[in-house]
């Protein structure tokens, strides 16, 4: 096993820690995953709260989720990661309210001028126009299709989805140009669009995965505040399956000496509600993300703190986060290694993965100025 560097004080007790003056009252932030605001790091100044003598923190109202409009421009997002399934990818919403702490889209928020900590959570951008870009996006010249993968950044059924509806638009348009999707969410709202996804899914053309963390709702309400609550992501699962939906459900993030653990039992409930398949990803502590899952790890579990961030430094190379290719997901080392073979044999007892979709590319019909242009013979 890799030398582990021996572990500094719980953030939450370190004066010298980046969070320290960035406390938000437990008041102010009920119902959030982060405890903190620190500054974006691409701000030139640190803001910090202190009072003033006169009791000022106290008086302050509690955090409130903002929603601003985005006029995005494009609405497609490519990559080229070796490591992930799918070369684009579509994003709705910028921050999500789900809080969760642990995730690994929070340091996007310093783009926005904004904390990764709780303004990710309570300052939220939705691109109203994203229905109209992906149809444009579809019209261009020499567009090949491929799966738009939607969820991998922040969830697209969070709580805004309910007002605004983006997703739904977005699949409607999919579905009428016969274009594939595979969709990742930690919410039971997916199963509101199983109408349209049980018509592409006839097609070949969509796949659902739904991210069940652990079973435990104490800690998922801890650490995932505002996301559904296990039983209704996996009820939503038995949804979609009769449905007739390609349904998973990706253990993301499996978080070593908290939920490692719950690897068979939430296998073995995913069997249980019709999923089909079942995957998994290691904690990932980019950026912002370490400090911020440190500080919530000493609040909410300090008796587990340091045996937590040893297991993740043994399989990160000695580090909160390594960002290697084909490790990012996974990690190495023994205990690593062995949380990748429980998860390969327990999803073999239970009936899961015992085929790989690929979804259907071929039906894709490219929108044309004034509708879709059919086939004459």
């Amino acid at each position: 096993m890799l030398p582990v560097p021996p572990l500094t004080t719980p953030p939450a007790a370190d004066p010298s820690s980046p969070l320290t003056g960035c406390a938000v009252a437990p008041d102010r932030r009920r119902g959030r995953g982060a405890a903190t605001n620190a500054t974006g790091r691409f701000e030139p100044v640190q803001r910090e709260s202190f009072d003033d003598g006169w009791d000022s923190l106290e008086d302050l109202p509690p955090l409130k989720t903002e929603v601003q409009a985005e006029r995005a421009r494009t609405i497609i997002t490519r990559n080229d990661s070796p490591d992930l399934s799918f070369d684009r990818s579509i994003n709705p919403y910028r921050g999500c309210e789900h809080g969760c702490v642990y995730c690994f889209a929070r340091p996007s928020h310093a783009y926005m001028g904004l904390s990764p900590g709780l303004d990710f959570e309570t300052r939220l951008f939705y691109k109203p126009n994203a229905a109209e870009l992906l149809e444009r996006e579809l019209a261009r010249p020499g567009y090949v299709p491929r799966p738009i993968a939607i969820g991998t950044n922040t969830d697209p059924y969070q709580p805004l989805e309910r007002r605004h509806v983006l997703m739904r638009e977005i699949l409607e348009v999919l579905d009428t140009y016969n274009h594939p999707v595979a969709i990742v969410t930690k919410s039971a709202l997916v199963a509101r669009d199983k109408d349209i996804l049980a018509r592409m899914a006839e097609r070949n053309l969509a796949k659902v995965a739904v991210s069940v963390t652990t079973l435990n709702g104490r800690l998922c309400r801890a650490m995932e505040p505002r996301a559904s609550a296990p039983h209704k992501r996996l009820s939503a699962v038995r949804d979609l399956a009769e449905a007739g939906i390609p349904a998973s459900v990706m253990m993301a993030p499996v978080i070593p000496a908290l939920t490692d653990s719950e690897i068979e039992r939430v296998l073995e409930a995913a069997a249980e509600h019709g999923a089909e398949g079942a995957g998994f990803v290691l904690l990932r502590l980019p950026r912002e993300v370490s400090p911020l899952f440190r500080d919530w790890l000493a609040r909410n579990e300090p008796g587990r703190y340091r045996h937590v961030m040893s297991l993740i430094r043994s399989m990160r190379g000695g580090k909160d986060y390594d960002a290697a290719w084909g490790e990012r997901m996974r990690g190495r080392g023994p205990y690593a290694d062995q949380i990748a073979k429980r998860f390969s044999l327990a999803a073999k007892r239970f009936g899961l993965n015992l085929r790989r979709r690929k979804l259907d590319t071929d039906r894709f019909i490219a929108p044309q100025k004034g509708g879709v242009q059919l086939d004459l013979f």
